[in-house]
């Protein structure tokens, strides 16, 4: 399948919107968990969607979209980590150290077009952005398919690695911390 992956601008904000249908991908979280934790679901999700709006008009782009044609696919929340600042609250992902990484740190891909790459694609896309931003690495959070069948928001640790990434920690059995260091492949 041929697509093209693009940031999240302003502009394109009708066609995440589309992606994302009425109830933001992940009930109701418009990618506002990693910015502000649990409290997303506290709100309703007409404020989480006009937040993460906020987020895009103010860019810069708060992650890629992938397109297959006209329609929208597929989506990653790609950020410098401080960006994502719920993560250090979650002792499961907490931080490895102090390198200023940025953080792959949400993935969602339309049902019809999942298992199909999509998720590989973009997050090939998110090493090539991250890499001219010069951050040093660029790290994920998944789930470990072997250990737990879990459906994701986060992807799965052996598509990360397929991408050449490795494992920075493993706090708990199912949820891999991680990271592609960007230095060591740097053009």
């Amino acid at each position: 399948m041929e697509l093209e992956i693009r940031p999240l601008t302003p502009d394109l904000w009708p066609f995440l919107e589309d992606l994302f249908g009425k109830t933001g991908a992940a009930s109701r979280c418009w990618c506002m968990y990693g910015r502000i934790g649990a409290a997303y679901r506290k709100r309703p999700g007409e404020e989480n969607k006009a937040a993460f709006r906020e987020i895009v008009k103010r860019g810069p782009p708060p992650g890629l979209l992938a397109f297959h044609g006209d329609v929208a696919v597929g989506w990653c929340q790609l950020t410098p980590r401080d960006a994502v600042p719920a993560l250090d609250r979650q002792w499961r992902v907490k931080r490895v150290d102090d390198a200023p990484v940025w953080a792959l740190s949400c993935l969602y891909v339309r049902k019809g077009y999942r298992r199909q790459s999509v998720t590989f694609e973009l997050i090939l896309a998110a090493l090539k952005t991250a890499r001219l931003a010069r951050a040093p690495a660029l790290e994920a959070y998944p789930f470990d398919a072997r250990v737990s069948p879990s459906a994701s928001g986060s992807g799965y640790a052996s598509t990360f690695a397929r991408a050449g990434f490795k494992v920075a920690a493993r706090r708990i059995r199912a949820r891999p911390i991680m990271r592609h260091d960007l230095k060591e492949t740097a053009d």
